[in-house]
């Protein structure tokens, strides 16, 4: 079983989504978060689902080697409320 991330490191990925949402970039964190919402989630699960997502991508990167794959990160933040790590 995967050790949870720190608190900070768990801040560090919401504080990321926050400047998603700012930013309106992708403007598909937005249109996830109100998907969510809309589908019953509060605010704050939706946010911690996104999270989980960019912390997925970021995982990848550090991983792989590779450059930021937004098409693989769009794929997994419509695929919500179901997560990236729910796959393997």
């Amino acid at each position: 079983m995967a050790k949870p991330p720190s608190p900070a490191l768990r801040r560090a990925f919401l504080e990321i989504v926050q400047n998603q949402l700012r930013s309106g970039n992708p403007p598909e964190t937005r249109a996830t978060l109100d998907r969510l919402i809309g589908e019953g989630h509060s605010r704050e699960h939706a946010l911690k689902l996104i999270s989980a997502v960019v912390a997925a991508e970021i995982v990848d990167l550090l991983n792989d080697g590779q450059p930021y794959n937004e098409k693989r990160y769009l794929a997994a933040l419509r695929a919500l409320p179901r997560l990236p790590c729910d796959e393997a």
